[in-house]
């Protein structure tokens, strides 16, 4: 049945909230016959005045059983901007994280290509490009006899003759022609100037290569299983657990190269852009333009254009943040989470989906495998590796045989005792020191940007909290201000408390504290501090660790961002600023986030031919967390953790669903709370095994001025438990009892 046979269209909405959300069926004028197709974004009428609204076809109908319908205004795509895949896939998003099929889409799509005020918000670049119509043996004669008369003429010809086609701008500045020479030859008929669409490309320094990539033994032995994974057909899912420094991007590359040698397509996830550039410049080393880039630090018009790129087929690898799992790639054959164990491969924002489990999706649909890499696995992947669900490689040594480095333990307690109490131990002050003699490189770890993390008043006990959210405010000493991390009011800061007129004191310390004190203690030394605050413009994650390897800056200071991933064979010592700061925190992934983070950024030293080492500072250096961390012993800390999780009930043993009430009044949303748990009670009284908890405060119970109360519901994901959860949510949204009070759900967050 042809497309011109269908009378009607399935339609999702983008005004369609969450409580409405469902298929709506449209008719499809006459003019339109024909031109409408699955994945297409049209324009349709929607509610009772009939507002303009997008929205993208899911399937087509030949005959409506509704006897009066609304009828698409027009169509926004000459042709179908999402695949019968992701049409598919958004309508499992939609299901299995609580958000309507229209957020899914929006995921999907870079932002340029969504629609603002009736138009495209990033259009196509085109440039004027000159074009040789005849054949080159007569251009090249033509030029001959007008090169006396006509020189620039005879110019432009001689180069056209041979390139054939070349951009206006480049054939002026080859030759030296203007305008009216280009125009007159063509109303000869000799040549064309035609507007040809330019992708607009991030700029790609591919790495040097020494050689050709050797893999070691070990290295060999865990791509040849791999490799058999990827032939042996249908959906296969590995993990791949190498300490830091093991060689893991090298057996990702060899595995890609035998993906791609049979025809397939491969997407690369990692979780922080600043590891994007190292990453694409090696892989650009080894697949050319076959490489394509997708993250949020790319221009619109980049990110547009290398989605073009990407569903021309033109691309074969494409590398990325988490977004960029959605990659119209076609024949896919490997998808690789690296540092598969990161919080940011879990969206926060509608759709809340985790890359994972969007990746296990797609590589069932292509039959691919999936490979979860990391020095310290997340506890649910190893809990599968452990069950028989995934597979279990191991890259026990490090690549170039050296041991993993020495961690020394400083502990804080003892600096303060002895007079220090800034936030360099005497330990770490030392090592820093003997490292800038020697000429070799040093990154420091901390997990707040900011310069201190609490003003208080010690004669009245006043803080400065933000008045939009339930926390303290942040001090930034590059300009003077205070700020919140959640909503980013800011306000300036004064030295005497306002409640009580006495002296305020700057408590806990920040990435920008910690460089002033590094200032002052080594003040020859060049520093390089490495936040959200520094990281702001594009590119500037590429421009700062371009910086530290070539200039070889002695210190380099940041959060999370300089955790993983990065290779640097100077570095040889690292230092953890606060090991207890995510420790103690109200989340049974606490201990889990801790020891990977120690355990990557220990991993970043000793990584070339120098030894390595690491200092710990902690305030409870007793703690086995830390201990085991300092040992590198993820084996025992997983024996540890899997052990509290089947006690207290948490994933992966179980899930947790969260549902969330927010709004601006405190005890509507308490009630509001309440009432869904009621109807839960009433609709799940007969599952067996089911916790039901709360309603209790989220963890910053105001933000933004919405106040947050939550319920967790502990039990296997069923099906039913989804469209329970998801019934519940819709009922509530429509009661008007609970007007001003918003709900939402989620799975695991972690937050």
């Amino acid at each position: 049945m042809s497309s011109g046979d269908f009378a009607a269209a399935k339609v999702a909405v983008g005004a369609a909230v969450y409580p409405i959300d469902k298929p709506y069926e449209y008719g499809i004028p006459g003019p339109l016959r024909g031109r409408v197709e699955p994945g297409m974004r049209v324009s349709v009428p929607f509610g009772t005045g009939n507002r303009q609204s997008d929205g993208v076809v899911l399937s087509l109908v030949a005959e409506s059983v509704y006897p009066k319908l609304k009828y698409i205004t027009s169509v926004l795509d000459g042709e179908p901007v999402l695949s019968d895949e992701h049409v598919k896939l958004a309508v499992w998003i939609g299901d299995r994280f609580f958000c309507t099929v229209y957020d899914a889409f929006r995921a999907m799509l870079p932002t340029g290509m969504w629609f603002k005020d009736g138009g495209r918000r990033t259009g196509d670049k085109t440039i004027r490009t000159v074009v040789l119509k005849i054949p080159c043996e007569d251009a090249a004669e033509l030029a001959e006899r007008k090169r006396a008369r006509a020189p620039a003429q005879a110019a432009v010809l001689d180069l056209l003759a041979r390139e054939e086609r070349m951009a206006l701008a480049d054939v002026m500045y080859f030759t030296g022609a203007r305008g009216p020479t280009v125009r007159s030859l063509e109303a000869t008929g000799a040549v064309r100037v035609e507007y040809v669409q330019a992708l607009r490309r991030p700029e790609i320094k591919p790495a040097l290569l020494d050689g050709e990539l050797a893999l070691t033994q070990a290295q060999r032995g865990v791509y040849e299983e791999l490799e058999a994974l990827t032939r042996a057909g249908g959906a296969r899912a590995a993990v791949l657990y190498g300490v830091t420094g093991s060689g893991k991007t090298s057996v990702y590359i060899e595995l890609i190269k035998a993906v791609t040698g049979r025809g397939g397509t491969a997407i690369v996830l990692v979780p922080e852009i600043a590891l994007t550039p190292q990453l694409v410049a090696l892989f650009s080393a080894h697949f050319g333009d076959g490489v394509a880039v997708m993250h949020s630090a790319l221009a619109a018009g980049e990110r547009c254009d290398e989605w073009k790129r990407i569903r021309r087929g033109d691309v074969s690898v494409v590398v990325g943040t988490r977004s960029a799992i959605f990659a119209p790639l076609k024949n896919i054959g490997l998808i690789i989470l690296d540092e598969e164990q990161e919080y940011t491969y879990k969206s926060e924002n509608s759709p809340r989906y985790h890359a994972r489990d969007v990746a296990k999706y797609r590589c069932a649909h292509w039959g691919a495998l999936l490979l979860l890499g990391s020095a310290t696995p997340s506890v649910e992947s190893m809990y599968g590796a452990a069950t028989g669900r995934y597979a279990l490689m191991r890259l026990p040594d490090r690549y170039n045989e050296r041991d993993l480095p020495p961690v020394i333990i400083a502990d804080m307690k003892n600096e303060v005792r002895n007079g220090n109490g800034g936030s360099i131990s005497s330990v770490l002050e030392r090592e820093i020191y003997a490292n800038i003699e020697r000429g070799e490189q040093s990154i420091l770890f901390i997990n707040r940007r900011g310069a201190n993390t609490l003003i208080a008043c010690p004669e009245c006990g006043f803080t400065h909290t933000c008045a939009q959210c339930s926390v303290s405010m942040t001090y930034h000493s590059a300009n003077g201000r205070l700020m919140c991390h959640y909503c980013g009011y800011s306000e300036p800061v004064r030295s005497d408390c306002p409640k009580c007129g006495g002296r305020l004191k700057y408590v806990g310390a920040g990435t920008q504290k910690v460089e002033s004190e590094l200032r002052a203690l080594f003040p020859r030394a060049d520093i390089i501090r490495m936040d959200t605050d520094t990281v702001a413009g594009a590119n500037t994650h590429e421009t700062l660790l371009s910086r530290f390897r070539e200039e070889r800056v002695p210190i380099l200071i940041g959060t999370q961002m300089v955790t993983k991933g990065l290779d640097f064979e100077n570095v040889t010592l690292v230092g953890v600023i606060s090991a207890d700061m995510s420790l103690y925190i109200n989340d049974y992934r606490a201990h889990e986030r801790t020891f990977s983070l120690i355990t990557q950024v220990i991993g970043r030293s000793g990584r070339g031919g120098k030894p390595g080492r690491a200092v710990i500072q902690t305030y409870t250096p007793a703690n086995e967390v830390i201990l085991l961390a300092a040992k590198q012993d993820y084996d025992s800390f997983y024996a540890r953790e899997i052990k509290l999780r089947e006690i207290t009930g948490s994933p992966p043993v179980t899930d947790i669903f969260v549902i969330t009430a927010s709004g601006p009044d405190e005890g509507a949303v308490i009630r509001g709370c309440m009432r869904l748990r009621g109807a839960l009670e009433g609709y799940l009284g007969d599952v067996g095994g089911l916790k039901l908890l709360g309603p209790a405060p989220a963890p910053v119970v105001k933000i933004n001025g919405r106040y947050r109360y939550r319920l967790s519901l502990c039990c296997a994901g069923t099906k039913r438990i989804r469209n329970t959860i998801a019934h519940t949510i819709k009922e509530f949204s429509k009661d008007r009892s609970n007007r001003g009070v918003s709900a939402y759900a989620d799975v695991c967050p972690y937050d």
